[in-house]
């Protein structure tokens, strides 16, 4: 099916948006800017639920904010239109769209394929587009996204439960990679059993690692090894090469440090207020490592992707529909989920 190859008028859009701190979401319209020459505009099918989003619409994280702010970063759907320059995508393609969707292009990061490191990056909500408009989320209709901030979705991923791999996915997966946490033999432990880290578990076992689960919830074990496939739900001292710590809340960390072989390495992926509080001994008496991680960029997130397509990984999700979005947010901020709510877009989102 060939895709439209010319620039429209701006386009009108409908969503959800939280217009205040109160973090409560109603029907919001609004108007995407025109699909440019290098664009690709999709119709929206499912968008993930990501903690960022809860954060962001109480303004509980020290970001500035800007309302009215329509959340969501973990989107997919398929293409209705595309600019005269693009050449990845037609219409009817699935597509995705993940945390970011433009970057300078010529600094050092965007030049080494890591956009999501590069100053001038555009979040895919609450950010200032190229032309001055702001950018919402995927609790909307449609986007009109530069084809390169796009990606390829392939068909044996079920769209309603790869969603949540274009955030909490390349959250976990790329820094396995960097930091070299994804070798056959090496032992694996992940902290905190939620929407990151039960893909994290199935990341490290399709990598041919051993993993750990390390969480304060002793009911979520038969499920960490039954479901996900874990090794283990607690671990010994000095027994891991590495620990992706997934848990959005304060929390100490010294527990897990004590858990890491000599030369270990402890990644923190989530965010929170609070700062870590790191003890030096355990750091110096075992060469140990802390470091932090955000989402890859987009030559590692099509990678990511396409690993998961070839090993039948995607995240284990509820489907809601819109109108129960606000019910999901409370239920989120108490843990209760398994492990991702998924907004079902396309059948639920309704204009005024």
């Amino acid at each position: 099916m060939a895709a439209e190859k010319k620039t429209r008028h701006q386009n009108k859009a409908f969503g959800w948006a939280a217009r205040d701190t109160s973090g409560i979401l109603s029907p919001f319209n609004f108007t995407r800017r025109a699909t440019e020459e290098s664009d690709v505009r999709i119709k929206i099918l499912y968008c993930g639920i990501c903690h960022t989003d809860l954060h962001m619409s109480k303004s509980v994280i020290d970001f500035p904010i800007t309302y009215p702010l329509v959340p969501g970063h973990e989107i997919v759907g398929e293409v209705i239109e595309t600019g005269a320059n693009v050449k990845k995508f037609n219409a009817g393609d699935r597509a995705g769209v993940g945390c970011f969707v433009r970057s300078c292009g010529d600094c050092d990061q965007c030049n080494e394929s890591l956009e999501s490191y590069c100053n001038r990056a555009v979040m895919t909500y609450n950010g200032t587009d190229h032309d001055g408009s702001p950018t919402y989320g995927g609790y909307s209709d449609t986007i009109v996204v530069h084809e390169r901030y796009v990606f390829l979705i392939p068909d044996r991923l079920p769209l309603h439960s790869a969603a949540p791999l274009l955030c909490a996915g390349i959250t976990v997966y790329s820094p396995m990679r960097y930091f070299g946490l994804d070798r056959p033999g090496l032992h694996v432990g992940v902290v905190g059993l939620g929407g990151l880290g039960h893909v994290a578990v199935k990341f490290a076992k399709a990598m041919g690692m051993s993993a750990t689960v390390i969480s304060t919830s002793p009911h979520k074990q038969k499920e960490a090894i039954e479901l996900l496939g874990a090794d283990r739900f607690l671990e010994a001292i000095g027994s891991l090469d590495g620990i992706i710590d997934t848990v959005s809340a304060y929390h100490p960390i010294a527990p897990s440090l004590g858990l890491l072989k000599a030369h270990g390495k402890l990644v923190v992926l989530g965010a929170s207020k609070e700062p870590l509080q790191v003890p030096s001994i355990p750091l110096l008496l075992g060469r140990k490592i802390v470091s932090g991680s955000a989402a890859g960029g987009m030559k590692e997130t099509q990678e990511m992707i396409n690993f998961a397509a070839e090993h039948n990984i995607s995240a284990e999700v509820e489907v809601i529909p819109m109108s129960y979005v606000n019910t999901a947010m409370e239920r989120l901020a108490k843990g209760d989920v398994k492990y991702r709510f998924v907004i079902d877009v396309g059948s639920s989102l309704k204009a005024d």
